[in-house]
């Protein structure tokens, strides 16, 4: 804004700005955060009726910057009617106003005008660059139209315009997030050849590929391969093979990673914690996430709801009721907030046990501190009350849903029909839900 200010003294003091001071000054304010003051500025200079009469007509590069500028704040409307007056003023749009443009539509997922811009850029003889494909080819992803952006690929090679790593990064992971791997592999050997070089994006990409099918061996082949190489791996690269190798019952190799991982100075964040603990517990090795839950708690890292829900998951279901009740207790004394999935484990694990006093008390204490309990808790709690032989507290529980507005799921509905079949309650003992 001090730039705004010296531009208005320059011209107090007869010094006139040139369409290369003012195109500066627009685009310093867009990248600032001004559009609305530097949208201002270039109406006065196209309209030329400023304070100081000053004629200065906008040039490609001034649309340009505006339109781009307008864009990333989302006023899709007013880009599109800067693009017309543009070309009413016989400025001829080039490559970066249609990408800004394409660019603008796909983000506001207007795929369709995105698309005829592509196709008018192309009839106006205008190439479209790198930059226009890959906007294109990860919209194209996004939305699973994967033999699309494939042809795209090849209409870039065709015209002449080489992709970069970004648009094959895009490409392979679209293939892999619809789970063709092969693909993605090919697409992966072939940049190569292309001239276009890996980065550590592309290898673990495919690597998340390989894991999300169990063909965990071949995303360590890649790993390793990626080492080799001198690539090194982040942190995204180790929490994915992470999540690979419990996903296979493989929790020997995923300490050795871990291990590794420290070696090469990857410092684990929130998220690897979170995978491992909650790996090591479905695997079997609570007792292993509790001794790594404690080494955390003792240094710099905070550990989220997430690994505390997970671990006290764990211990519930390895008959450590106490120590996760413990656990449980410890949230508020470390600042968390327990939420709903944290609750209905804790809930699940005293039902299971048969404290349905303690597991109801929880319940009780979950509504009064503003959580909302979900079809899942009260399933919980009225199997727990069903097996304790108090069957009268599941009407209970279905007047407490009903006044809640949690319309029964088909669990709750089996349920209470097997209860109805049984007599051991009445129709006209359960409440009349109302439709959402």
């Amino acid at each position: 804004m001090e730039a705004a200010a010296l531009f208005t003294k320059l011209r107090v003091f007869g010094c006139e700005p040139d369409v290369f001071t003012y195109n500066t000054l627009i685009n310093g304010l867009c990248r600032t955060g001004h559009t609305i003051v530097a949208l201002n500025l270039f109406e006065e200079m196209a309209n030329g009726n400023g304070e100081f009469g000053v004629v200065c007509k906008p040039d490609t590069v001034t649309y340009n910057t505006i339109i781009d500028g307008v864009c990333k704040e989302g006023f899709v409307d007013k880009a599109m009617e800067l693009f017309l007056q543009m070309k009413d003023e016989n400025i001829n749009p080039n490559v970066v106003t249609y990408n800004s443009l394409i660019h603008c539509f796909s983000h506001a997922d207007d795929w369709n005008e995105a698309k005829r811009l592509f196709i008018k850029m192309m009839d106006q003889g205008v190439h479209p660059n790198v930059v226009t494909f890959s906007v294109i080819v990860d919209e194209l992803c996004k939305n699973g139209k994967m033999e699309e952006a494939s042809r795209l690929l090849d209409l870039m090679i065709q015209i002449g315009v080489h992709p970069n790593t970004f648009v094959y990064n895009t490409l392979m992971d679209g293939f892999c997030l619809t789970g063709r791997v092969n693909r993605a592999k090919e697409l992966f050997v072939s940049m190569e050849s292309n001239g276009c070089m890996h980065d550590v994006v592309s290898y673990t990409t495919l690597i998340n590929g390989y894991c999300k099918t169990k063909n965990v061996e071949e995303a360590l082949n890649l790993y390793r391969k990626m080492l080799s190489k001198g690539i090194r791996p982040t942190v995204v690269t180790y929490s994915t093979l992470f999540l690979g190798l419990f996903e296979v019952h493989q929790v020997e190799h995923a300490l050795k990673l871990f291990d590794e991982m420290q070696h090469n100075d990857v410092a684990a964040d929130t998220y690897i914690y979170n995978t491992f603990i909650d790996g090591l517990c479905k695997n079997g090795f609570v007792l292993e996430a509790l001794e790594l839950f404690c080494a955390i708690g003792n240094s710099k890292y905070e550990l989220d709801i997430i690994s505390y829900s997970c671990l006290i998951d764990g211990l519930c279901k390895i008959g450590k009721l106490e120590t996760a009740w413990e656990l449980f207790q410890s949230l508020s004394r470390v600042g968390l907030l327990p939420n709903v999935v944290t609750y209905n484990i804790m809930i699940h694990g005293l039902c299971n046990d048969g404290q349905m006093d303690k597991a109801h008390d929880l319940f009780l204490d979950m509504e009064a501190k503003g959580v909302e309990p979900d079809c899942v808790i009260f399933n919980t709690i009225m199997l727990g009350f069903i097996r304790n032989n108090e069957t009268s507290k599941v009407i209970e529980l279905l007047q407490r849903m009903d006044n809640r507005n949690v319309m029964p799921d088909a669990s709750i509905l089996s349920i209470v029909v097997d209860l109805l079949v049984k007599n051991e309650i009445s129709l006209n003992s359960i409440p009349q839900f109302k439709s959402q």
